[in-house]
């Protein structure tokens, strides 16, 4: 994903990518996510990854696409080594 970010594919922090399957499901307001690249991190890691609903990740990607800062990118950013580490919400 480092490399997909060196390449200008994707972002450090962005909504988070879908299988192409559920991609397709993705429309109205929250096909917005789409305005911005996609992310190695984002508001659903560091807001219970796994333990979400698809739903609420959808939620979370069209507030982060809405609401976007450079702030909130540097707030994800310091935030997302901690919620790995604690591997709360992980398989």
């Amino acid at each position: 994903q480092l490399f997909n970010v060196l390449r200008g594919q994707m972002s450090l922090v962005g909504p988070r990518p879908f299988i192409p399957d559920e991609a397709a499901q993705i429309v109205g307001s929250a096909a917005r996510r789409y305005d911005v690249p996609p992310g190695m991190t984002g508001l659903w890691q560091i807001s219970g990854r796994s333990d979400l609903n698809y739903d609420d990740l959808r939620h979370l990607d069209t507030v982060y696409v809405a609401s976007w800062s450079l702030w909130w990118d540097l707030r994800i950013l310091l935030q997302t080594p901690s919620a790995v580490l604690r591997r709360k919400g992980a398989f």
